[in-house]
């Protein structure tokens, strides 16, 4: 199956490889430094599309095995998520969000905000090194086209 993904980097990818039943799709950029410290926080502007389902638009890549991320911002059936559940916004559908990441390494801590609002405070996954990505990356019951759209994204840390 030819599965197409669009991100906001510029990218229009398509993937039929696969290895046993997973087919690959992910198209995700990379934004800042890796950080293995500190309060970090990413902030953006997010469009996801009417009909992308089953992806994964945003993370904090790093972890301690067996995971690999931090956080995952989701999006299933209109719903942007925390990994799958709870929902942080329902109806986020073809409308422009800030969203917001504050992730505090030390106090092992992540806290999400859409639209300034604080939606969710989370427990850090450990890891010793980590990144802030966004784009799009398949996962359970994925849609065939998958495509979020990033603008204004900025990486701080906060200074001692």
């Amino acid at each position: 199956m030819l599965r197409l993904l669009l991100c906001s980097c510029g990218f229009l990818a398509s993937s039929s490889s696969s290895f046993g039943s997973f087919a690959t799709s992910v198209c995700f950029c990379r934004f800042g430094y890796n950080y293995s410290s500190g309060v970090w926080q990413f902030e953006g502007y997010g469009y996801v599309p009417y009909g992308t389902s089953g992806v994964c638009i945003m993370q904090v890549f790093g972890a301690s095995a067996p995971r690999p991320t931090t956080l995952m911002v989701r999006v299933y059936n209109g719903s942007l998520m925390y990994y799958k559940g709870p929902v942080l916004v329902p109806n986020i559908y073809d409308q422009w969000f800030r969203l917001n990441v504050v992730h505090d390494v030390d106090s092992a801590k992540v806290k999400v905000y859409i639209n300034g609002t604080l939606k969710i405070e989370a427990d850090g996954r450990g890891g010793t090194s980590h990144a802030f990505k966004c784009g799009v990356y398949a996962q359970n019951n994925d849609s065939y086209y998958m495509e979020s759209r990033w603008k204004g994204i900025k990486v701080l840390k906060k200074c001692d």
